[in-house]
C-alpha cells in the first residue's frame, strides 16, 4: 500500500498562482486541491481535512482572512496551518493574518523554493502536534484548550468528537465557546455545567490547570447517567435523588455545582447527602465519594 500523501489546499483568484503552486506541490509529491475562493475553500474543508492550507490574502468577496477564521471555528481544522500569501508588506495586514488563525505568510508573487521550505516546515510541527494529541487520547485523556472567554483554542481528536455531539445541532455540528461558559477574571477556574446528548449520555468538562497566560486545560469525559444511577440505587438502596447526588459527589463536584448540576437548592443537597452518609454508615463525603467510585468501578 502506498504511503499516504499530505493533502495541500492551495486558495487563490488567480488561474496562473494556481497552476504553478499546483506543479510545485505534485512534483514535490503532495496532494493538490484548489479552490478559486475564499468561500469556495470553506465549503471544501467542510468535507475534506486538509494538512495545510496556503491562502492567498485578498480575493474579491470573502477574504482570505474571513475564511481562515471560519475554518478555525471548526474543530477538526483547529491545528491545521494556514499559510498567507500576501502582497500586503504592512505590519498591520501581516498581523491580521496571525489574528485571523495563521501561522505564516509568504509575500507574493510567490516562490516555489520558499513556498515548499515553509510547508515542510509547517507540516513537521502540526505533525508532532497531533501525534501528541492522539497520544493522549489513546491513553484515555481526551483534553481541550480554552482561553478565558470560552473559545476553544485546540483539541484531542477524541474530544474533539465530543465538543461535534455537544453542538446545538448535534453530531457535526460547530462548537465556537463551550457550552453554559462564562467569562473568567484571572486566576478565576471555570465552572461548567454538563452537556446531555439525545442519547442520554452526558459530556462532562473538568478543569486540569492553566497551560498559558490565557490557556486553560480541561478534561472531557462522557457517561450514562442513568446507568450509573441504576448501579447507585441497587447496591447501595438509595433513592432515585439520592444516588444522583452521591453520583456527582463521587466525581468531586461541590454542593453548589451538585445544586447547579441538578437545578436544586444548596440546602436541598446537604439533605439528601445527610440520608446518604446514614444508609452508607459513613461520617464524612470522601468516604462517600470513595464508596460512590468503587461501587461504579467494579460495573
Amino acid at each position: 500500500m502506498s504511503e499516504r500523501r499530505d493533502i495541500v489546499l492551495v486558495v487563490d483568484d488567480a488561474p496562473g498562482t494556481l497552476g504553478l503552486l499546483n506543479d510545485t506541490l505534485e512534483g514535490a509529491g503532495y496532494m493538490v486541491l484548489v479552490a478559486q475562493s475564499a468561500a469556495a475553500a470553506v465549503t471544501v474543508t467542510e468535507r475534506i481535512v486538509p494538512d495545510i492550507v496556503l491562502m492567498d490574502a485578498v480575493m474579491p468577496g470573502m477574504d482570505g482572512f474571513e475564511a481562515c477564521r471560519r475554518m478555525k471555528r471548526d474543530v477538526r481544522l483547529l491545528s491545521v496551518p494556514v499559510i498567507f500569501m500576501t502582497g500586503l508588506t504592512e505590519s498591520e495586514d501581516v498581523l491580521r493574518g496571525f489574528d485571523a488563525g495563521g501561522v505564516d505568510y509568504v509575500i507574493k508573487p510567490v516562490a516555489p523554493g520558499e513556498v515548499l521550505a515553509r510547508i515542510s516546515a509547517h507540516l513537521a510541527n502540526a505533525r508532532v502536534t497531533r501525534s501528541a494529541h492522539a497520544a493522549l487520547d489513546v491513553a484515555g485523556r481526551f483534553l481541550l484548550a480554552t482561553d478565558r472567554e470560552g473559545c476553544v483554542l485546540w483539541t484531542t481528536p477524541q474530544a474533539a468528537a465530543l465538543l461535534r455531539a455537544a453542538g446545538p445541532g448535534g453530531e457535526g455540528d460547530v462548537v465556537l465557546r463551550l457550552p453554559g461558559w462564562t467569562p473568567l477574571a484571572e486566576h478565576e477556574m471555570p465552572r461548567l455545567p454538563p452537556v446531555t446528548l439525545p442519547d442520554g449520555h452526558r459530556i462532562e468538562f473538568q478543569h486540569v490547570g492553566q497551560i498559558g497566560p490565557d490557556e486553560l486545560l480541561l478534561r472531557v469525559t462522557t457517561s450514562d447517567p442513568g446507568r450509573e444511577e441504576g448501579l447507585l440505587r441497587e447496591r447501595l438502596g438509595l433513592t432515585a435523588r439520592e444516588a444522583e447526588v452521591l453520583l456527582w459527589l463521587g466525581r468531586g463536584k461541590s454542593n453548589r455545582d451538585i445544586a447547579d448540576i441538578l437545578v436544586l437548592s444548596p440546602r436541598t443537597v446537604n439533605k439528601h447527602l445527610e440520608g446518604v452518609f446514614a444508609k452508607l454508615g459513613v461520617e464524612n463525603r470522601a468516604s462517600a465519594a470513595a464508596l460512590a467510585v468503587r461501587v461504579l468501578g467494579g460495573g
